[in-house]
C-alpha cells in the first residue's frame, strides 16, 4: 500500500499543497516511491544520502548528522542522525520494499565547513562525508554523484522517477546531479 498524504497540514506553508514531497528532517530518513519525491532542507556540516533504484522507482534519503555514536548510550531513539546506522537501514528498508542492494546507486551532498574559526567544528562535515563513503563502500553501493564541503549550506531534493538529485543553494543556485 502507498503512504497516504498526512492530514491537517493544510496550513504548512512549505509544502505549498505539494502532497507528492516526503520532507526528510533533521537527522531522519524516509523511503518512498515515484510519483512522491523526497527533500531535505538546510544542510550544513549534515549531509544528505540518495539511495535510488532505476527499476522501481523508487529510494531513500537520509539527513546525517553525526558519523557514529560515541557510545551505545548516546544513540538512543534518532538514531538514524548518525551515518552509521542511517545508510544500512535505508539499505533494510528498501530492500524490505523490493529494491535489493545491487540494484542501488548513491548521490550525496553537504558537509560544509560552516564554522571557520573551530577547527573541531569544521571537520564535523568531512567525518559525516568520510563515514557516509565508508558505509557505501561496506555495502558496495555506487557513488554516481556528489556535492560536498565548501562552506554553503544545501538543500537537496530526488526525484524518484529518473534518479535526479537536486541541490540548491543561495551561493551557487541549481545543481542537477
Amino acid at each position: 500500500g502507498g503512504v497516504s498524504p498526512m492530514s491537517g497540514l493544510e496550513t504548512d506553508e512549505l509544502s505549498l499543497g505539494d502532497s507528492d514531497m516526503v520532507e526528510v528532517g533533521l537527522g531522519a530518513l524516509a523511503v518512498a516511491r515515484h510519483p512522491r519525491y523526497l527533500l531535505t532542507p538546510a544542510l550544513g556540516s549534515c549531509v544528505a544520502v540518495a539511495l535510488w533504484d532505476v527499476t522501481m522507482r523508487q529510494g531513500a534519503l537520509a539527513h546525517i548528522m553525526l558519523a557514529q555514536p560515541q557510545s551505545k548510550n548516546a544513540i538512543g531513539s534518532d538514531k538514524t542522525r548518525f551515518a552509521s546506522v542511517a545508510v544500512p537501514e535505508m539499505v533494510r528498508r528498501l530492500a524490505a520494499i523490493g529494491s535489493p542492494r545491487r540494484r542501488l546507486i548513491a548521490k550525496i551532498a553537504g558537509g560544509a565547513a560552516m564554522f571557520k574559526a573551530d577547527n573541531a567544528l569544521a571537520s564535523i562535515g568531512e567525518r559525516n562525508i568520510a563515514e557516509v563513503k565508508h558505509q557505501l563502500e561496506l555495502l558496495r553501493i555506487p557513488l554516481h554523484a556528489e556535492d560536498t564541503g565548501e562552506r554553503h549550506a544545501r538543500t537537496v531534493e530526488l526525484y524518484l522517477d529518473t534518479g535526479l538529485f537536486v541541490v540548491r543553494s543561495y551561493l551557487y543556485g541549481v545543481k542537477r546531479l
